[in-house]
């Protein structure tokens, strides 16, 4: 139990001796998520934790931050978790005392501000080295209020490890280079806006499905995920019993065994999520993948309001001649299903992809238009956060009216190039979008932008029953954004 005080860290120095604690002391050891430069979540719990020998007592405490006095278990290990603190633009020192005076941590250079994790397989892990322009991006990268935590390797375990490896850095061109460029791109975004530190955890493996981040309490949650469940609830089994363990279905748990458990309970703000090329044949069930691995996140960070914001998949291989769609349309369709579930986002890439790589280098972008999502739902900016995303249809005689969210300021046909903004193209017609007629067949349409919403038909077809846009791997004629250069999200306005 953690017994927090108004004390001094040197006062509780005397509490402990007064304890009378005396024999062999083991080292005292925190966890390597907790080091020098690190940065602590603002407005939450400070949460940290490590071992010693067991029913050892244990002072942690930040000057002007308060103090806790706590005791190891039986295992040796303790928690200890100090009073929320507000940004305030001051290194602070982090200090962990063991009930020997002489057996003291102390973290310096330790700043309050905003923390979040980025993590998901290669899109996500892509360096700023192999990015856009990487040599102006590393060269650029003096952002001491920034400060950068990865966890190396690739590590999967049967069981929750403890400790994450890794030691956090200062921001700076010798530091970013092999850091995240996706999550590298959002924190500069929100160190721009909000002028407080931003601390960024990368935890990340290329080719990885969904399933091996998941903790077995996010599977729990979703009822449509009953298979993961029996299959866990089957290794568990033969755990206990002895027997052969069978293999966890989709590798479940496992990744987040060895790269997300030795992190939890840290307190951050969120997390941002690029994942998807991996599970592109579950097509729609990802939605339900990707509830788990939010409500399991939020349940071992023990944060019920943990912002989750992920990437849709970006444009890849060859165009479709198959107005129905087909291949990545399903998987993105998941992926926007999903923004069902609250205190979540999308960040749209379908315009800055690659036919010929499934590694976009404009990562800068990506980043962007995740931060966009933070600053407007995490940090209360007054922007548009979204391109438009479908909301409904009606039918009107021969033609469907497709309404949306996140309109923004008007809805327009825009191009993108590189890293410019996207331009209006005047008097250009919408490309992409698909028609069902009553016969069930798909065709491609005509659409046209009027006032907030998209009026959509083909000349034959009676009768629609339903539109699709950009339903597939590489809509190359996709071009519907709102006035802030946001683009739409594919959709099926099939239920």
């Amino acid at each position: 139990m953690t017994i927090t005080r108004s004390l001094t860290t040197v006062a509780l120095i005397g509490v402990a001796s007064l304890l009378g604690l005396s024999g062999a002391f083991a080292k005292v050891t925190v966890s390597k998520i907790f080091g020098d430069h690190m940065v602590i979540q603002q407005d939450a719990p400070v949460r940290i934790w490590g071992t010693a020998d067991p029913g050892e007592q244990v002072i942690v405490g930040i000057p002007g931050g308060g103090n806790a006095l706590v005791k190891a278990d039986d295992k040796g290990k303790w928690k200890a978790e100090l009073p929320a603190m507000k940004a305030d633009g001051k290194a602070h020192t982090l200090s962990v005392q063991g009930a020997k005076e002489s057996d003291k941590i102390t973290l310096k250079d330790v700043l309050i501000g905003e923390v979040w994790i980025c993590s998901g397989q290669s899109n996500m892990e892509w360096s700023v080295r192999a990015s856009m322009n990487p040599d102006r991006e590393i060269a650029g990268a003096k952002h001491p209020q920034i400060r950068l935590f990865n966890v190396p390797g690739h590590v999967r375990n049967a069981e929750p490890l403890e400790d994450p490896r890794g030691q956090w850095q200062i921001c700076s061109p010798q530091t970013i280079s092999g850091f995240t460029a996706v999550g590298y791109s959002f924190g500069r975004e929100l160190q721009k806006n909000l002028k407080v530190p931003i601390g960024l955890v990368g935890t990340n493996w290329g080719g990885t499905r969904i399933e091996p981040w998941t903790p077995p309490v996010g599977f729990k949650s979703v009822p449509n995920l009953k298979d993961y469940v029996e299959n866990l609830d089957a290794i568990e089994a033969a755990k206990k019993n002895g027997g052969n363990r069978p293999r966890p279905k989709g590798g479940a748990v496992e990744i987040y065994n060895g790269m997300v458990a030795p992190l939890v309970p840290l307190s951050v703000r969120g997390a941002i999520w690029y994942q998807g090329e991996s599970n592109a044949g579950d097509g729609l069930r990802y939605e339900y993948l990707k509830e788990a691995l939010v409500n399991g996140w939020r349940s071992v960070f023990k944060n019920e309001k943990l912002s989750f914001y992920w990437v849709q998949l970006a444009n890849f291989q060859g165009p479709n001649a198959n107005p129905a769609g087909g291949g990545w349309g399903p998987v993105r369709e998941g992926q926007r299903r999903a923004l069902r579930i609250p205190g979540t986002g999308m960040a749209v890439i379908i315009d800055i992809g690659d036919a010929r790589d499934i590694h976009p280098r404009n990562k800068v972008d990506v980043g962007k238009r995740l931060a966009l999502w933070a600053l407007a739902k995490d940090y209360g900016r007054d922007i548009v956060c979204s391109g438009p995303l479908y909301k409904g249809m009606k039918k009107e005689g021969d033609a469907v009216r497709v309404s949306f969210d996140h309109v923004g300021s008007g809805l327009i046909v825009g191009r993108k190039e590189g890293l410019k903004p996207v331009m209006e193209v005047g008097g250009g017609q919408l490309g992409h979008f698909a028609i069902q007629g009553a016969d069930d067949q798909w065709h491609w349409a005509n659409a046209r932008i009027d006032g907030d919403t998209v009026v959509v038909w083909k000349e034959g077809v009676k009768n629609p029953k339903h539109v699709r846009f950009g339903y597939e791997s590489n809509p190359a004629t996709i071009n519907f954004y709102n006035k802030e250069g946001i683009p739409a999200s594919p959709f099926t306005t099939e239920e």
